[in-house]
C-alpha cells in the first residue's frame, strides 16, 4: 500500500470516528453559540421590559395584540409543525413548498437553524434525563446529578443554551444536511430571523400610519412574541420533565402537562410524545388539546400532507402505566 493510499485509508477511518461522536469540539462553533444564547435571552427580554413600560402610555390596541398573536402562532407553528414533527421526527409527509414555509417560520423563532435544534432534540430523545442529554433538569449531559430542583430547572430552562457541547450534526442530522433546501435555507438563518422582525415592525407602521405603530410593531410583534415562545419552548425541557402526569410507561421523566398545553400548541403532552416521538398527534385524548396536530389535519384536508403517522388504540394500551 503506498503512502497516498495509507493516507486516505486513515482520514475515512478519522471520519468514521468522527461520525460516531456525539459531540464536537470547535471554539468556532462554541463561541457562536453562546453569542446565540446571549441574544435569545437578552434581546427580547429588554424589548418585553420596553413594551410592558411603553403600554403604560400608549396603551394597547388591537394592532399590537393582533401583531403578537399572528407571529406568535406562525412561528411556534414553524417549531412544533416544521422543526419538531417534520422534520425531527418524519411524522408527516410534506411538498417542499411546505417544508421551505416551515423552515422559514421555524428560523424566525430564533430558536436555532433546524440542523441544530433537529440535532439537539434527536440527541434529547435517545440520551434523555441521563449522561448525554443537552437539556435534562436531573443532570449534565456529563452525567452529575443536580443537587436540587432549582439547578436542573435553571439548566433545563437556560443555563444549558450556554453550556452544553456542539452536538454532532453529521451523526444526529445527516438526512437534513443532504437536502439542498434546507442547507440553503440554513445558511440564510439570521435573514429570517430579522424578516421575522421586521413584518411585525413595518405592518405596525403600515396599520398605525405613525413612528409608535412601528415601535410597538417591534417590541409585540418581534421582541414580546420571541421571548414568549422561547420561555414556552423551553418549558417543555423543564417543567413537562418535572411536573405532569405520566400514563405511559417511558425511560425517561417526561410528563404530560395541561397548563403549558395552549401556550406551546400542544408540545406540551410530552409524556405522550415521548411515548410515540414518531407521532404528529400529541393529544392523544379528546380533550388534550394539539394545535400543531389540527394544523397537519388542516394541511392533509388541503391535499398538503399524507402519511401522518399516529399510534392505534392497541398501541396505547400496550404502553399505558
Amino acid at each position: 500500500m503506498s503512502i497516498l493510499d495509507q493516507t486516505t485509508e486513515l482520514e475515512i477511518q478519522e471520519e468514521r470516528l468522527y461520525r460516531k461522536r456525539i459531540t464536537i469540539e470547535s471554539d468556532r462553533l462554541k463561541k457562536a453559540q453562546q453569542v446565540h444564547a446571549l441574544a435569545i435571552n437578552i434581546i427580547p427580554l429588554l424589548g418585553s421590559i420596553t413594551a410592558i413600560i411603553t403600554a403604560f402610555y400608549w396603551g394597547i390596541s388591537i394592532v399590537e395584540v393582533g401583531l403578537f398573536l399572528v407571529m406568535y402562532i406562525l412561528t411556534l407553528l414553524g417549531i412544533t409543525v416544521g422543526f419538531h414533527r417534520l422534520f425531527a421526527h418524519g411524522a408527516f409527509q410534506t411538498h417542499t413548498p411546505v417544508k421551505v414555509i416551515l423552515l422559514i417560520l421555524g428560523c424566525m423563532a430564533f430558536q436555532g437553524p433546524v440542523t441544530y435544534w433537529v440535532s439537539n432534540h434527536r440527541r434529547h430523545h435517545q440520551y434523555s434525563d441521563r449522561q448525554g442529554d443537552p437539556h435534562s433538569p436531573y443532570c449534565s449531559e456529563g452525567g452529575e446529578q443536580y443537587f436540587s430542583q432549582i439547578q436542573g430547572l435553571w439548566n433545563a430552562q437556560i443555563g444549558w443554551m450556554f453550556t452544553h457541547k456542539i452536538t454532532n450534526t453529521l451523526l444526529f442530522a445527516k438526512d437534513l444536511l443532504r437536502d439542498k433546501s434546507i442547507a440553503k435555507i440554513n445558511e440564510l438563518y439570521y435573514v429570517w430571523v430579522m424578516i421575522g422582525i421586521a413584518i411585525p415592525t413595518i405592518l405596525g407602521g403600515i396599520l398605525t400610519g405613525t413612528w409608535k405603530g412601528l415601535l410597538s410593531g417591534f417590541l409585540w410583534g418581534g421582541a414580546v412574541r420571541l421571548f414568549l415562545s422561547y420561555i414556552f419552548t423551553n418549558s417543555i425541557n423543564s417543567i413537562t420533565h418535572l411536573y405532569g402526569t405520566r400514563p405511559f410507561k417511558t425511560r425517561e421523566q417526561s410528563t404530560n402537562n395541561i397548563w403549558l398545553a395552549i401556550p406551546t400548541m400542544g408540545e406540551s403532552w410530552h409524556n405522550n410524545h415521548h411515548a410515540f416521538p414518531n407521532s404528529g398527534k400529541f393529544g392523544l385524548k379528546w380533550w388534550q388539546i394539539d394545535f400543531g396536530y389540527w394544523a397537519i389535519r388542516i394541511l392533509q384536508f388541503m391535499g398538503l400532507a399524507w402519511n401522518i403517522q399516529s399510534p392505534t388504540r392497541e398501541m396505547i394500551e400496550a404502553k399505558k402505566s
